[in-house]
């Protein structure tokens, strides 16, 4: 959705480019057992490791690596107390219409413009989230593909717009139109009761094998689809407190606040060891 595809038709793009793929495969659907996996990324968010762009090698910078802003709010550079505090291991990400009408929020990735920083090939993502209310939020949790040389794999684990508090999407995104090829994308939309992405914490993850992707709420599948040989390779984590994708903000509740209790990166135990 950020390389020029509006997110609010991910609906209407199911499939395109993977004709093969379908919208809820017959594959087993059970829930993801945690036990078969082991931890290798763990922010908990007690404090955060953050600059601008990776200085002192920070942990987190506050932009894309490729300095491509979106939506409708400016992504800030880390200042006390904005866009990012964290209080009891709960990170706040607040979006905040300036005096001059300017909205300003915040944006979080573990890689920098060098490609340093946490990547990992295949493996279970999650972060666990209580989203904004109101129109015109977009928060995201997401993933990038670290070698862009040739497209651009984009997996999106959570979208939300406010304008909706039922529900919520997943889906991908493989550009290659920068390169001259035909681009890739594929969704999913999950409806839940109104509201309680609001009122209750959740956890958001995709598990990235070499075989297949699959997606999950609160640990229970959601969807899944044949992992293209794109997604062969190192991804890493982004979150952030978009503003728009095409819908209005001037109802948006000023501030707005994303709360993120935790980010982990698992990766597959061994079959003996999971047993």
């Amino acid at each position: 959705m950020r390389y020029g595809i509006s997110a609010k038709w991910l609906g209407l793009l199911v499939v395109l480019g993977l004709g093969a793929l379908p919208g809820q495969p017959s594959v087993a659907q059970e829930p993801l057992n945690i036990d078969a996996y082991q931890l290798t990324f763990d922010e908990s968010f007690d404090s955060l490791d953050v600059s601008p762009w990776g200085e002192k090698s920070s942990r987190w910078i506050a932009h894309t690596p490729w300095n491509g802003d979106f939506g409708d709010a400016r992504f800030t550079d880390p200042a006390p107390g904005f866009p990012f505090t964290t209080d009891q291991g709960i990170l706040k990400i607040e979006a905040r219409k300036e005096a001059d009408g300017t909205w300003r929020s915040g944006l979080l990735s573990s890689v920098n413009p060098k490609g340093e920083g946490f990547s990992q090939q295949f493996g279970y993502f999650e972060a666990r989230m209580k989203l904004p209310p109101g129109k015109g939020v977009w928060p995201a949790f997401w993933l990038i593909g670290l070698d862009r040389s040739k497209y651009t794999a984009e997996i999106d684990v959570l979208e939300y717009y406010g304008r909706a508090p039922y529900e919520f999407s997943m889906g991908f995104h493989i550009w290659r139109q920068s390169q001259g090829g035909q681009n890739s994308t594929g969704g999913y939309w999950k409806t839940v009761e109104d509201g309680i992405l609001n009122s209750e914490y959740h956890t958001y993850g995709v598990d990235i094998q070499a075989d297949r992707t699959t997606f999950y709420l609160d640990r229970q599948y959601l969807w899944s689809f044949e992992t293209p040989k794109e997604f062969h390779m190192p991804f890493y984590p982004l979150v952030n407190l978009a503003l728009g994708s095409g819908w209005p903000i001037d109802e948006t509740p000023n501030p707005s606040i994303l709360l993120v209790d935790y980010i982990h990166v698992y990766k597959r135990k061994p079959a003996d060891a999971a047993n």
